[in-house]
């Protein structure tokens, strides 16, 4: 018997993160009782309760079901917590969010797309991609589509696409028939150590592709030659010699037009209206899983056309005459570097003023020196604070150790508030904000800043 029947309650220890919501949303379509805890209320658990789902935001034995069938925790979650520390010590069914992804995808044919970075977006294209154009999936998102407003969405086709997440290994336990590989820049390596232990692990899961499965690699990631599966595809943005790579590139407007080739077939006048030549790339990934199921080529390029992007992924929040506000989840010094040269091919060399949050006190010491390069691109550059999230402080490691690290010395090290009022009172015409901890939840005031 599939394990997913066996479940009528299941409680979510921080349902608010953007897997486990999908996750709850997913048990929620299927008549199941959900219910979960997260520390704080947020947008999405406001809108996880308005479908109905008891949420509760205190550490309390005493709010939590003793019926549950299935405890779903969050790697994120300390393990001295008191509710998951009550279910492990009394016998109740408790998993990772993976093994639950594990039970959905073990009877399904299943897209499953990794990355240290850009696996979001692409996720997101392919089902979009496979909704737009009828086709049909299961979409498990790692951030909310703006086409859809939402994380998730469910098909009576038995086709799962997924975001097939490297942290804590999560992504190891999925069985694709078809893979992408989007980047395996270092990450993570409070979990895995060392940049080669990222690596191997992403070579892992390319061997987890079925026999007679897809794997689509991007082009020029370190050891690439050890990726292999029966149909195996290299990608790119204009590396020519990819498998699939993009030519033709013009910008119109804001939006990128562009022809996809392969050594296979031709796909022109296509039209991306998300902004960054690293979303073009993505594009091009979404646009090989397409193809590889035989999607034709004009339902391709209407759901490219039509794909309004993805939440805090190089999405505006002003765009008028006067002025330009970008939100982007970029925490990488990678990601950095691709939406800053994506923004420079939209707006050229106009002044670039970058509000970064930098997440995690590993992470900022790990790749302290590549944040300062990426940094380094921006004319103007506001440190806040680092975002510690699931870690406590470490002596030495702060957003002034990247500043000392920077070349460029217009860098400020301000506080949120007082980079409200610095952009309040400069009025910029070109800010960009990035971070994946809670800069977001400033975009708004930044926004009244330079609309005021």
């Amino acid at each position: 018997m599939n394990k997913l029947n066996t479940i009528q309650k299941i409680y979510f220890i921080g349902i608010g993160g953007i897997g486990m919501s999908a996750l709850a949303r997913f048990f929620h379509a299927r008549g199941v009782q959900v219910s979960g805890y997260d520390k704080t209320a947020t947008p999405l658990t406001k809108e996880l309760e308005q479908t109905g789902i008891a949420i509760h935001y205190e550490e309390n034995i005493n709010l939590i079901p003793t019926d549950a069938d299935v405890v779903v925790y969050t790697p994120a979650i300390p393990a001295a917590h008191a509710e998951l520390v009550y279910y492990r010590e009394h016998g109740f069914e408790v998993v990772k969010r993976s093994d639950v992804l594990q039970w959905i995808t073990e009877a399904s044919y299943n897209i499953c797309v990794g990355g240290t970075h850009g696996k979001t977006t692409v996720t997101t294209m392919i089902g979009h991609l496979l909704r737009h154009s009828g086709y049909g999936c299961n979409a498990f998102l790692g951030g909310i589509s703006a086409n859809y407003h939402t994380n998730f969405w469910s098909s009576e086709r038995n086709v799962v696409v997924v975001e097939a997440d490297e942290y804590d290994r999560s992504f190891l336990k999925l069985v694709p028939d078809v893979a992408v590989v989007t980047a395996i820049d270092p990450d993570h390596l409070d979990i895995y150590g060392t940049p080669e232990a990222v690596e191997d692990a992403f070579i892992q899961f390319s061997g987890k592709v079925k026999p007679g499965g897809c794997l689509i690699t991007k082009k020029g990631i370190h050891r690439e030659n050890e990726f292999s599966a029966t149909h195996h595809f290299s990608y790119s943005y204009n590396d020519i010699r990819s498998d699939i790579y993009v030519s033709s590139l013009t910008v119109q407007q804001g939006s990128y037009h562009f022809t996809v080739r392969s050594t296979q077939w031709i796909l022109e006048n296509v039209v991306l209206h998300m902004g960054g030549l690293h979303n073009v790339e993505n594009a091009v990934a979404a646009i090989a899983v397409a193809k590889y199921l035989g999607i034709e080529d004009e339902k391709i390029k209407a759901a490219i056309a039509d794909f309004k992007g993805v939440r805090r992924r190089f999405e505006y929040a002003v765009k008028n005459n006067n002025h330009v506000l970008i939100d982007d989840y970029a925490h990488h010094p990678e990601e950095l570097k691709a939406l800053i040269s994506g923004v420079r091919s939209i707006y050229g060399e106009q002044q670039l003023t970058l509000v970064f949050q930098p997440h995690l006190f590993s992470r900022t010491q790990d790749l302290a020196d590549g944040f300062a390069r990426s940094l380094d691109m921006a004319d103007e550059i506001i440190l806040l604070p680092i975002y510690p999230a699931r870690e406590l402080p470490m002596p030495g490691v702060s957003s002034a150790m990247l500043a000392e690290r920077m070349e460029n010395k217009k860098v400020a090290l301000l506080e949120k508030q007082e980079m409200v009022d610095r952009i309040r009172n400069t009025k910029p015409g070109l800010v960009v904000m990035a971070g994946a901890g809670d800069i977001d939840a400033l975009v708004g005031l930044v926004k009244q800043g330079l609309e005021s």
